[in-house]
């Protein structure tokens, strides 16, 4: 019975759509802009969100920097206390590996924008980080070819380096580049390895346009105590130890190689990933409610299209319903035959505005640097949302349909 009730609602829902075309159309229009507006909006979010936290776990879940200045500020925001700080130094590194036990690596990087050239190929402004040898413990990247630098080369200061895929590109084109020499800012360098490409990165400027050398090469071209080379120091701490706890060692032993008394506060910052995710999660929460507002104003126009459109429809077949209940159709058949029909309508149109959001994401795929995909959980999303508006919409007209007197019904013109 309950097959034969829903194959009867569909054939009606049917004919009523094919019959009246350019008025399905327009309902469609409005649920097929706001699945559109909601699904794709959430879809770039999506994609945003996922970027920036791949980009914050490359950071490292374990990883305190200690730098100059926080990366989050307070509504009292003290920065006459921070521009006086120190910069972290080269030789604070020795002192923290020599005394910190909780830490299962510390490094240290510093950088500079300079000229790159090779032949009669130069890249300007291309990033040149210093660093020290543990840095690869810190900061995994693969290597297409080659090498890293051995413990004598980064304590030596060998004139060698690293070159990220968009380096090697723009420097040789398709030539091999390991053995090559190339200038750094005028100095000699020798190419050892090229690092696999990651792509863009929402956080910072990707290996791909980096050139990686040894701190002590690096010092000859740029100012260890100069804040203008951003200098950081990386802190991991091994895996049974939380970063509070390396945090607190962290604290003490700076505070002893900078020979702090007790009431003077630190002149340094402990930064770590957790602070970048609390941040993105506030912005990615209110972006969220941003694209239910916009797309929740044209599904209310489409729901409301699509109401109107049952009503006439209930109008134009008053008649054959009192015909339906004369011959013993119940209520429940009338309610569930229009209801199908609304529900049918904003699924047609839903489905629609998830193709339209398909589309976009393959042309917007090409056009920037960042996987945009339309997650099965949005595509559940949409058309969950198309089902609730054609059910919620259809209701009363379906409603007002099945309490029809069947007699004043069939007196209708």
């Amino acid at each position: 019975m309950y097959l034969n009730l829903i194959k009867e609602s569909f054939l009606f829902a049917r004919q009523s759509l094919v019959a009246n075309k350019l008025r399905s159309f327009l309902s469609l229009l409005g649920i097929t802009i706001g699945i559109f507006a909601i699904i794709l909006v959430f879809t770039i979010v999506d994609s945003l969100e996922n970027n920036i936290r791949g980009s914050i776990q490359s950071l490292g879940n374990n990883v305190v920097y200690i730098q100059k200045w926080p990366w989050t500020f307070g509504p009292d925001y003290p920065w006459w206390k921070y521009i006086n700080r120190p910069t972290p130094q080269y030789y604070e590194l020795d002192e923290l590996q020599r005394k910190c036990k909780t830490t299962d690596a510390i490094a240290y990087r510093m950088g500079a924008r300079k000229t790159i050239k090779y032949k009669s190929n130069n890249i300007s402004n291309a990033v040149v980080a210093g660093i020290s040898h543990e840095f690869y413990k810190i900061k995994t990247f693969d290597l297409t070819s080659g090498r890293y630098f051995t413990q004598v080369e980064t304590e030596a200061g060998y004139r060698v380096c690293l070159i990220g895929s968009a380096i090697a590109e723009g420097l040789f084109n398709n030539q091999e580049p390991l053995g090559k020499q190339i200038k750094i800012a005028g100095n000699n360098a020798t190419v050892i390895g090229v690092i696999k490409k990651e792509g863009e990165s929402l956080l910072g400027v990707s290996f791909d346009y980096q050139v990686v050398i040894p701190f002590n090469f690096a010092r000859v071209m740029m100012d260890p105590k100069s804040e203008n080379a951003d200098p950081i120091i990386y802190c991991k701490s091994k895996s049974s130890i939380s970063n509070a706890e390396m945090m607190d060692e962290l604290t003490g032993v700076l505070r002893s190689i900078r020979k702090l008394k007790p009431k003077i506060e630190d002149n340094f910052a402990l930064n770590e990933t957790s602070l970048l995710s609390k941040g993105f999660d506030e912005l990615f929460n209110i972006i969220g409610i941003a694209g239910w507002i916009i797309g929740g104003f044209s599904i209310l126009v489409g729901g409301f299209g699509i109401a109107n459109i049952m009503f006439v429809s209930v109008r134009e077949r008053t008649n054959l319903i009192g015909i339906q209940k004369s011959l013993g159709a119940k209520n429940i058949f009338i309610l569930i035959q229009f209801l199908f029909e609304s529900t049918l309508l904003s699924l047609i149109g839903g489905i629609f505005g998830l193709i339209l959001t398909y589309l976009c994401t393959v042309l917007g795929a090409g056009l920037i640097d960042m996987e945009i995909k339309l997650t099965s959980t949005n595509i559940i999303l949409g058309i969950t949302i198309s089902l609730l508006i054609g059910v919620i919409s259809g209701f009363v007209p379906a409603y007002s349909a099945s309490q029809l007197d069947p007699v004043e019904a069939i007196r209708t013109n």
